[in-house]
């Protein structure tokens, strides 16, 4: 039986092969709400998605037991001094992230999507912590 750190990283591994995923997962989040597209008003989308990439990365890296160095610069950025990211849309995000996931990976199950949840959730909390 695999890990849940084994079944998201080999489900990430799956979707960071398709060139669609991080543009796919922006349109599918800022889709949301308008305080989310309100977010991404003046950014510059290549560079974020490059970004988000980093940072999906750091979230299982983390769960696999990486110092949280890096997660907390990232909650520090995102604070309420910085982009005021509330913590609610985390939720948003996650499930977001989810869907673009199950969409992209054509090994997508219930299975994946609660070790996505489990892995994510130390990290995520983490960076809602430093608001």
């Amino acid at each position: 039986m695999h890990s849940d750190q084994d079944l998201v990283f080999q489900s990430y591994g799956r979707c960071c092969n398709r060139d669609t995923f991080f543009s796919d997962f922006y349109d599918n989040f800022m889709g949301k709400s308008d305080e989310v597209r309100q977010m991404f008003v003046d950014t510059d989308m290549p560079a974020q998605r490059h970004l988000l990439r980093n940072g999906i990365m750091q979230l299982i890296l983390f769960s696999r037991g990486l110092p949280d160095t890096k997660l907390k610069a990232l909650g520090k950025s995102h604070n309420r001094q910085g982009y005021n990211i509330r913590p609610h849309l985390y939720n948003t995000w996650l499930e977001a992230l989810l869907e673009t996931l199950s969409k992209h990976d054509p090994m997508y199950s219930e299975r994946i999507d609660t070790a996505w949840r489990r892995v994510l959730a130390p990290g995520i909390e983490l960076i809602k912590g430093a608001y």
